[in-house]
Formats: structure tokens, C-alpha cells, sequence
């Protein structure tokens, strides 16, 4: 079974849509989830009761925090990632290099590694496209090797799982 790391940030959708659409396909597909998701989604997720959804999804712990010192890793190290949804905020801070929580932490750590994959499928709002710093961001994460894939909320998520090297 191949390790992937699926990290999910705060957006629409969230709550309805990444254990239904994202996690327990991937699953089916084969592969076994380390997940991992900012503060917001995590508590989003522990508000509405999706997280024990998404946790029987994994053998893993889902994580949102970072371990203290002397604990041991409770993820094995991925070489495939998927950050779904991702957020402007998230994409922003991924492409500078804001590492402010685990989930960015994670991603941050292994951004143009090569051997990794990381695929971002980001999720904003059709103004946020004008954004001056936007297309910045977008090329920075293209220049590191990430694939970019914009979520349409009229398609399933599941696509995305598409975008992934095959095991």
C-alpha cells in the first residue's frame, strides 16, 4: 500500500465533501491516508462530526497540531501529496513559504523535492483571479513541480485523485 498524504484546508464544501469525495476513494483506490488539516478545517470538521468520518478512513491519526518532543512521527514520510481543498490563504502561504501550521508544515517540508509529488487543488472565489500577488503564487508552486488543479464546485472532487501518479 503507498502513503498519501492528503491535507485539507478550510473551504466550502469541506465538511460535505472530502471523506465522501477525497478520502475514502483514495482509499479504495489502494492507497493509505496520512491526513493532515489546518487548524480551521479540523475544527470545522470536529463542529459538524465529519472528523470520525474521515478518521475510519485510515489507520492513521488525523492530524491538525504538531507533536511535542520526544513523541514519536505518527505519519510515515509520503511521496505523494494531495492538497484538497485548498484554500487562497493556504495556496498563498504554501508559495512563500509560511509554514504557520502542521498542515503547511508538512507540505512545506517536502515542496520541490524531487521523487515527490504534490498535487494542489485549490478552491477560491472567481474574483480572487485578479489578485496582483495570485498568478505569482500559481507559478511559484508550478516552478517546484506541483501540479495545480482548480476545484470546480459543480464537479466531483474526486477528479482530483486522477491527477495522481499511478501506484
Amino acid at each position: 500500500m503507498t502513503n498519501l498524504g492528503l491535507i485539507a484546508s478550510s473551504c466550502g464544501g469541506l465538511d460535505t465533501r472530502l471523506a465522501t469525495e477525497l478520502a475514502k476513494p483514495a482509499a479504495a483506490r489502494g492507497w493509505r491516508l496520512a491526513i493532515t488539516l489546518t487548524p480551521t478545517a479540523a475544527r470545522w470538521l470536529d463542529h459538524t462530526g465529519g472528523l470520525a468520518d474521515l478518521e475510519s478512513c485510515t489507520d492513521l491519526p488525523v492530524r491538525s497540531v504538531s507533536r511535542l518532543p520526544g513523541e514519536a512521527r505518527p505519519h510515515p514520510d509520503p511521496e505523494v501529496f494531495l492538497f484538497a481543498p485548498a484554500s487562497a490563504n493556504s495556496v498563498a502561504k504554501l508559495a512563500l513559504g509560511i509554514a504557520d501550521n502542521q498542515a503547511l508544515t508538512v507540505l512545506g517540508d517536502v515542496l520541490g523535492t524531487p521523487g515527490i509529488t504534490i498535487v494542489v487543488a485549490y478552491q477560491i472565489q472567481d474574483t480572487r483571479v485578479h489578485h496582483p500577488a495570485w498568478r505569482r503564487h500559481l507559478d511559484t508552486l508550478a516552478e517546484a513541480g506541483v501540479v495545480l488543479h482548480r476545484l470546480d464546485p459543480r464537479r466531483p472532487w474526486t477528479e482530483t485523485l486522477d491527477l495522481l501518479p499511478a501506484r
